[in-house]
């Protein structure tokens, strides 16, 4: 069944291009160019997926996200311009599912909107993750994977919000229950030990994805 993309962009040429590539990868495309028509749109008919750039005409994409989030959980991708709005953008709590930074290589959103959509069909268990909060245990694959205590929160915390990017703020929050200040060198040594972990389970596998001065998220 062919998928839609409702597509929130308002150059025109760009979103032209973007709708060749989409099309070609076998989606519907729809698109506005004022992000006042969004809300109204995705009332009348839902698509399966919302392209959405950060800086529109008439309503921006971070109070058009805030709404939506109000009435349906359709994945959105939210487009900027700006590398450091990212951060901005996360630190809101958006409720978006990915980001994308402008300039970018078509085939790049056309990886991206596959990916968003395939984690929107699934959960971590289709890869084989269990977390146990009972007995503050993960498995992999069945396998007990042996993590610390700071390791097993950090990967409770991606494994609560699959395919979302969380910012190394974020995580900071997961990693000592004490609520201890740590630096962004501390959490990326955390990631960098429990992806090690998940490896020796999960060889040639990245379940653990960095997005470059930003954070990290739980591929599945």
């Amino acid at each position: 069944m062919t998928q839609t993309i409702l597509l929130v962009e308002d150059e025109p040429k760009l979103a032209a291009l973007l709708t060749d590539y989409l099309q070609a990868a076998d989606f519907r495309v729809r698109w506005l160019a004022d992000g006042l028509a969004v809300v109204p749109a995705v009332r009348e008919a839902p698509p399966d997926l919302l392209l959405l750039d950060l800086m529109l005409p008439g309503r921006n994409g971070l109070d058009v996200c805030r709404e939506l989030r109000g009435f349906t959980d359709v994945p959105v991708i939210m487009v900027t311009a700006r590398v450091d709005e990212i951060d901005r953008l996360l630190g809101l709590e958006t409720g978006a599912d990915d980001y994308i930074c402008k300039p970018f290589s078509p085939r790049e959103v056309v990886a991206r909107v596959k990916a968003v959509l395939r984690r929107a069909r699934s959960d971590p268990r289709a890869r084989g993750l269990l977390i146990d909060d009972a007995r503050r245990q993960a498995t992999l694959d069945g396998r007990l994977l042996d993590l610390t205590p700071v390791e097993y929160r950090l990967l409770a915390a991606l494994a609560e919000h699959p395919g979302r990017v969380l910012s190394r703020d974020q995580l900071m929050n997961h990693l000592y229950e004490d609520y201890r200040v740590v630096t962004d060198r501390t959490v990326d040594s955390h990631v960098k030990n429990l992806r090690r972990k998940l490896e020796q389970v999960a060889p040639d596998t990245e379940l653990i994805r960095s997005i470059y001065g930003v954070g990290y998220c739980l591929e599945i």
